[in-house]
C-alpha cells in the first residue's frame, strides 16, 4: 500500500453483465483514478441481497460477470484492490458497531432507501418484502466506506446526498467516542454523462433498453438499429434535425471523431444520409470501439480460475487493511478483545 496516496473506494452491486452506461458513467473514471489514488473497488454481493434475497440462483454468475467486465475494461488488479464484499467480514463487524449508534429516522430519510423502496413497491412489494437489511442499507454503505478509512468516494453530482448520511454517521461515531478516528470522506465529483438507453430513457438492465459491454457484434447492431432518432423526420429525403435526434446522434458524439460528427450532422441536415444508414455506420463504430475490450473479456472468461484468484487475492489484501481499521475502532469503543 502506498502511504503517500489518498484513498478512494467505490463499488457496484453484483447484478450481472454491465452495460454502456456503466462503462462511460463509472468504469472509465475508475480506470483513470486507479493511477492517481490508492483505489479499493468492490463487488457488493451483500448489497445485492437487500432486494434479491429470495432470488439468488444467479448470484455467483452475476459476480463473475461483473468481475469480467471490470477486468476487460481496464480495472487493473496490480493498481487497484479488487475484492468481493462478502469476503471481507471486517465490514460486517463495522456495520454492527455503526448500527448501534445510528438513529432510526436517519436511515428512513435516506434518499437511496426511499428510491429503492418506491421501486420495489411499484413492482408489487409488500411490507414483508421491505426487510431489515434494506432498511440498514445506508449503514452498511457507510461501513463499506470506513472499512479502509478512505479520503474520497467517487460519485456523480446526483449521488452527493447519498454520501452525506455516511458523513453524518461517521461524525456521530467520532463525537460519541470523542475521537477523530474515522475520516469524513468527501465526494470526489465526477462528470458522469447520462447515456440514454436505446428507447431514449435512462439505460438500465431492468428496462430492457441497454447495450451490454459483452454483447456480440450482431446483437449490438440490432440494438443500435432500434435507437430513437428524430421523431419529426418521416421520409428519407426529409431534412433531419440532429439536435432532436434523441439517441443516435448522442451516441455519435461519444463514439465518433469531431470530423465524423460534423459530417454526420451535415449529411443529416441535408437529407444525404437516412436514419437507417446512419445507424448502420454507428453500429460499426461501436463494435470497433469495444472489439478489444470484448476480446480481453473473452480471454478472461476462458479462465474463470484466474478471475476467481484475482478476487481472492484482492480480498486478502483488503482484509489486511480492513483489520487495521477495525482493530482501531474496537479500541476506540472499548471492546474487551
Amino acid at each position: 500500500m502506498n502511504p503517500t496516496k489518498k484513498r478512494i473506494m467505490s463499488g457496484m452491486r453484483s447484478t450481472g453483465k454491465l452495460h454502456l452506461g456503466h462503462y462511460f458513467g463509472v468504469l472509465t473514471n475508475w480506470v483513470k483514478l486507479q493511477n492517481e489514488y490508492e483505489a479499493f473497488y468492490f463487488i457488493a454481493d451483500w448489497h445485492a441481497l437487500t432486494t434479491k434475497y429470495n432470488d439468488t440462483k444467479n448470484l455467483r454468475e452475476d459476480v463473475q460477470n461483473v468481475a469480467l467486465d471490470w477486468l476487460a475494461c481496464g480495472i487493473d488488479p496490480d493498481k487497484s484492490t479488487i475484492y468481493l464484499q462478502s469476503l471481507v467480514p471486517e465490514t460486517a463487524e463495522l456495520h454492527i458497531y455503526l448500527s448501534m449508534i445510528t438513529p432510526q429516522n436517519w436511515v428512513e430519510r435516506d434518499p437511496t432507501l426511499k428510491d429503492m423502496t418506491k421501486i420495489l413497491r411499484t413492482q408489487g412489494a409488500t411490507d414483508n418484502s421491505i426487510t431489515y437489511g434494506l432498511l440498514g442499507y445506508p449503514v452498511l454503505m457507510t461501513a463499506d466506506i470506513i472499512t479502509f478509512n478512505v479520503d474520497y468516494v467517487p460519485v456523480g453530482i446526483d449521488q452527493v446526498a447519498h454520501i452525506e448520511i455516511s458523513r453524518d454517521i461517521i461524525r456521530r461515531f467520532n463525537n460519541i467516542y470523542k475521537v477523530e478516528y474515522f475520516n469524513e470522506p468527501k465526494p470526489l465529483l465526477t462528470d458522469i454523462p447520462l447515456l440514454k438507453g436505446i428507447d431514449g430513457n435512462k439505460m438500465g438492465k431492468s428496462f430492457n433498453n441497454d447495450i451490454k459491454i459483452s454483447d456480440d457484434e450482431e446483437t449490438t447492431q440490432k440494438k443500435i438499429m432500434k435507437t430513437i432518432t428524430d421523431r419529426e423526420r418521416i421520409r428519407r429525403d426529409d431534412p433531419g434535425h440532429p439536435e432532436n435526434c434523441e439517441v443516435t446522434y448522442q451516441y455519435w458524439k461519444i463514439f465518433g471523431t469531431e470530423e465524423e460528427v460534423r459530417q454526420i450532422e451535415a449529411d443529416c441536415r441535408g437529407a444525404k444520409l437516412g436514419c437507417t444508414d446512419c445507424k448502420k455506420c454507428l453500429a460499426k463504430k461501436v463494435n470497433e470501439y469495444f472489439a478489444p475490450i470484448r476480446e480481453k473479456r473473452h480471454k478472461y472468461a476462458e479462465h474463470p480460475e484466474t478471475v476467481r484468484e484475482i478476487l481472492l487475492e484482492g480480498s486478502k489484501k483488503a482484509r489486511i487493511e480492513a483489520k487495521k481499521v477495525l482493530d482501531g475502532a474496537k479500541e476506540v469503543i472499548g471492546m474487551y478483545f
